[in-house]
This record gives C-alpha cells, sequence and structure tokens, in this order.
C-alpha cells in the first residue's frame, strides 16, 4: 500500500482533470481500479444532451496514466460530435482499458470493467473499440445491459468494423468528388495507413474500384496477409507522409496529422478512420485547408460503426444502418459545401453543425 498522499495544494498544483488540454466541459470521468483482476481504466463521459453516452472501450498499453486519460478525454469528445453529425439521439462517452490486449485481457477483467459500467446506470453504454472484439462484448454483456456491438446470435448488430469502413469509404469518395471532380476512384493512388478489422475492409473496397492501393502497418504478417489476398502495395519507403498518392486514409491511431507531417503530406485528399487525425484541430486544420487539402472529419466519416450498433437501441435493422451509413456521402458533401460559405475549415464546420443540433436539443428540453 502507497504510504505517501499527495497534498491538497499539489494536486490543486497539477489539476490533474480539469486542467487537462483535452478537457472539454466532460461531464465526468469514472477511473475504475481493481486489484484481483488488474483492471485500471477509465471512462469519459462528454456530453449527454442528445442521449446516454454511446462509446466503444480500448484497451491499449498506454505509456502513463496521463496519456490514457488524454486519450479518453479526446475520444469521449469526438463521441459526442459523431453521434450528433449523425442524427443519433446519443451522446458522447468512452472508455480505455490500460494494459496489453494480447496478454493482460481476461474475461474476469471484462467482467469486472462491465460491473463498472453497469454502476452508471445507462449513461454510458459501452462498445468494441481497439483491442476488443465482440466476443468481449458478449462478455460484459453478462453482467450488464448497457453494452451495444455484441453477437448476432445474441441479438446484437455484431462486429461495427464492416460497416464504419463503409462509411469511410463513402466520405472518402464524396471528399474525391469534392477536389477531384468525380467520385470515381478507378486508378486513385490511396495510402491506407492501419489495416485492422476496418482498413482492411476498406482496401477491399477500393480495390474493388480499380484503386491502386499502398498499405502500411507496424505488423508485418498483417502487411503480407492483406497484400496478397487484395493485390495492394506494400508501403516500403522511410516517409509515409511524403507518399506521391492522391488520397491517404490513417487507419490507426490518431494524431498522425501534426507538427512533424502535416507540411510533408502531399496527397490532396485525407480521409480514414482513425479518430482524432488532427493532432491539434484548430493549428493542423487551417494548415490543411491553406495547402489546398480536403480533410473529410474523422468523426463524421467513420460514424458507421456507432449507426451500426445504434440499431440494437433504436431497433432498426442491418439494411436501415447500412442506408443511414451511406448518406455519410451527402453529408460530407454538405459540410464542405456549409465550410466554404462560412469561412471555416471542414473539421470546424461539422463541429458547428453539430453543437447547433446540441444547443437546439438543450433548449428543447429547458422548456419542457
Amino acid at each position: 500500500m502507497t504510504t505517501e498522499i499527495t497534498s491538497v495544494k499539489e494536486l490543486q498544483k497539477m489539476d490533474p482533470v480539469f486542467g487537462q488540454l483535452s478537457f472539454d466541459n466532460h461531464e465526468q470521468i469514472v477511473f475504475c481500479n481493481d486489484k484481483d483482476t488488474g483492471l485500471k481504466a477509465i471512462i469519459g463521459i462528454h456530453n449527454t444532451v442528445l442521449g446516454p453516452a454511446l462509446g466503444g472501450t480500448r484497451m491499449w498499453k498506454y505509456n502513463n496514466e496521463w496519456e490514457a486519460l488524454n486519450d479518453v478525454l479526446r475520444l469521449s469528445r469526438g463521441m459526442t460530435y459523431k453521434s450528433a453529425i449523425s442524427g443519433l439521439d446519443l451522446g458522447g462517452g468512452k472508455a480505455v482499458i490500460i494494459g496489453d490486449a494480447k496478454t493482460e485481457k481476461t474475461p474476469e477483467l471484462m467482467k469486472k470493467f462491465g460491473e463498472f459500467v453497469h454502476s452508471l446506470s445507462g449513461k454510458y453504454i459501452t462498445a468494441e473499440d481497439v483491442g476488443m472484439v465482440t466476443a468481449d462484448m458478449d462478455t460484459v454483456r453478462s453482467v450488464t445491459p448497457h453494452v451495444t456491438g455484441i453477437s448476432e446470435s445474441l441479438g446484437g448488430s455484431g462486429n461495427p468494423s464492416p460497416v464504419t469502413a463503409y462509411g469511410v469509404y463513402m466520405g472518402m469518395k464524396a471528399a474525391a468528388k469534392y477536389q477531384f471532380g468525380s467520385d470515381n476512384l478507378e486508378g486513385k493512388k490511396i495510402l491506407v495507413q492501419g489495416i485492422g478489422h476496418v482498413g482492411e475492409t476498406l482496401v477491399e473496397h477500393l480495390t474493388k474500384e480499380g484503386a491502386l492501393v499502398q498499405i502500411a502497418d507496424i505488423n508485418e504478417s498483417r502487411l503480407e496477409e492483406v497484400s496478397k489476398k487484395y493485390g495492394a502495395t506494400i508501403f516500403r519507403d522511410d516517409d509515409l507522409y511524403s507518399a506521391e498518392v492522391d488520397i491517404y486514409a490513417p487507419c490507426a491511431l490518431g494524431a498522425t496529422i501534426n507538427d512533424d507531417t502535416v507540411y510533408k503530406i502531399k496527397a490532396k485528399v485525407i480521409a480514414g478512420a482513425a479518430n482524432n487525425q488532427l493532432a491539434d484541430e484548430n493549428v493542423h486544420g487551417p494548415i490543411l485547408q491553406e495547402r489546398g487539402i480536403v480533410y473529410a472529419p474523422d468523426f463524421l466519416i467513420n460514424a458507421g460503426g456507432i449507426i451500426n450498433v445504434y440499431a440494437e437501441i433504436a431497433h432498426y435493422d442491418k439494411a436501415e444502418a447500412l442506408r443511414r451509413t451511406q448518406n455519410i456521402y451527402n453529408t460530407t458533401l454538405e459540410i464542405f459545401d456549409y465550410a466554404v460559405k462560412n469561412k471555416l475549415t471542414t473539421q470546424k464546420a461539422a463541429m458547428a453543425i453539430a453543437q447547433n443540433r446540441i444547443d437546439q436539443r438543450k433548449k428543447e428540453n429547458a422548456n419542457r
């Protein structure tokens, strides 16, 4: 047991949560700890004006707890805007579990996490994210009903990754239409960074259309597998961001568009599945705009997954989920037009439209 206790004055100087740059008036931050299972998790609830906060659980071996806190704050905020821009009656939340999903994840740990989710009485609904699979959500479902993305055999919507990828594909086609005058991706050079479940499915869509796809990932065996399966070229050069491509699709972790990379990018369109692709939306969004690079806001085009799992709450079928996801194409074009008319970056335009919906609902709730 630790005997050293941080004094109140020292803690105030640290300002560990409210002082985080990524803290954006979050409603609630829940720290979860269980000695027996080794669970260390953080649940971030950003906003519940439109409905309960729905967002996936990510298990990742963070370098430290501050990194995990920053991630959950950024991700939960993004979920608020993702649900709002997609027309869903959901708020924004997210959870992170600190640990290596390959070696430290156990059924007991997932059940204990589920108990913490259950203690929030439905204010937060969890789902699958990085380091998780559908079977993990089934385990969580054994201790709480506040989970989506469970197996279809249990009445759920199953793995949301294919629908997420379809939405990214639709958003990419819309961005191509806006930038190049046509949404036909045949012959377009596209670099997909990160070929997990979503990235691989995106590669499948792109290669079927005749795009010239290059793939990059830290997992060499996955690269070989996906390359052989779809005929994609493995990117072997040193500098990923200076690649001579038409479209860059970040589909791994976020913040790949940062001070080190934003001026290197040669692609004319950025459209991918990763969350929080802009390390600083107030800095890097305007730079992309000044450079004539069309950025498809990540929280808009990767919303297919949440549209899919929302089916379990709103009780619509797979066909309706795909129809709503396909509409990401139209919404993306509308946001591009809104950005031009209002002299905003595409990121700020999408956030403004989402925030307007939240503000309107807040007024309606106040008048009831």
